[in-house]
């Protein structure tokens, strides 16, 4: 009896040690001595490469800024910092799994990714349309019966696009993109008449292509989508220091000052400027942060 309540308790003892190391964030990042941010490859201007190869971006500097007080609150003024290059395929797993421990990326908070995982307050508001070439004459969803329209792996787009009204009974052919600069080049080489995205990175998009002119972003909206950091489920400690430095940016007027810059300033690397103001809705939810997933924001 003695045994097996020993084994129980040694059973039981490593199953509490075993799993905080994942679920306490802060912990991790203390023993370890580096925090991971995951970031994108070509998500503009939230989280892109510049011409050096280098993360930048409107949520990279949130990040920066949550960095900054994990710095502060671990006393670890060394602490490492790396990037991880995350896809919309995989960046889930890779925070879930400990790979990743703050995505900067351009992850819609849904209520399905709630399940797996958590999400800082709402930093950016996106409708989801479509871009097309200009020369297509493409202005509706209805015109791309037996077309082919490209969309990136692991994204919900082209289920927006058919589950919505004018969608239902459209044929169209998908494509998928790795990434969403490989999307945009099937619509670049004619692989695509048209791709599904948020509309500030379909904006990004076209603003640094060859031929910015020959693009148009069109149609209807197929959703409303609020854009945000990720971090792991059931961590209250790091959930508190990441809201409360988001909450600290809206009250101070900072995270206005960093839209601008990255949305209505030239950004790295061709000084494009996106001329893209910030929405009612987000303007709203600066004033009051939340982290309510994109079916608060579609109700029917």
């Amino acid at each position: 009896m003695k045994k097996t309540l020993a084994l129980g308790l040694t059973f039981a003892t490593s199953l509490m040690l075993a799993q905080p190391v994942l679920a306490d964030t802060l912990a991790k990042v203390k023993s370890s001595g580096s925090i991971t941010m995951g970031i994108r490859e070509s998500s503009y201007p939230l989280s892109y490469l510049d011409d050096k190869q280098k993360p930048i971006g409107y949520h990279l500097e949130i990040c920066n800024k949550i960095v900054d007080a994990v710095t502060g609150k671990l006393d670890m003024p060394n602490l490492k910092v790396a990037h991880q290059a995350v896809t919309s395929q995989n960046r889930i797993p890779l925070v879930t799994n400990g790979t990743v421990d703050l995505e900067c990326g351009s992850t819609t908070n849904n209520a399905a990714r709630q399940n797996q995982v958590a999400f800082a307050p709402t930093t950016f508001v996106t409708n989801v349309r479509m871009a097309v070439k200009k020369a297509s004459g493409i202005t509706s969803l209805d015109q791309l019966d037996g077309k082919p329209v490209a969309t990136t792996t692991g994204t919900t787009s082209v289920q927006l696009m058919r589950a919505h009204e004018k969608g239902k009974h459209i044929n169209f052919k998908e494509v998928y993109g790795k990434d969403h600069a490989d999307s945009f080049l099937m619509l670049e080489t004619d692989r695509a008449v048209a791709f599904v995205m948020d509309d500030n990175l379909l904006a990004g998009l076209i603003v640094t292509s060859k031929a910015p002119a020959d693009y148009a972003i069109i149609g209807e909206v197929l959703n409303i989508e609020p854009i945000a950091i990720m971090i792991r489920k059931e961590d209250p400690q790091f959930q508190g220091l990441v809201n409360t430095v988001i909450k600290d940016l809206a009250k101070t007027g900072e995270l206005d000052k960093l839209y601008a810059k990255w949305f209505m300033s030239p950004i790295p690397p061709k000084g494009a400027n996106m001329n893209f103001p910030m929405s009612d809705k987000l303007k709203e939810l600066i004033k009051n942060p939340s982290d309510a997933p994109a079916e608060a924001y579609n109700k029917k």
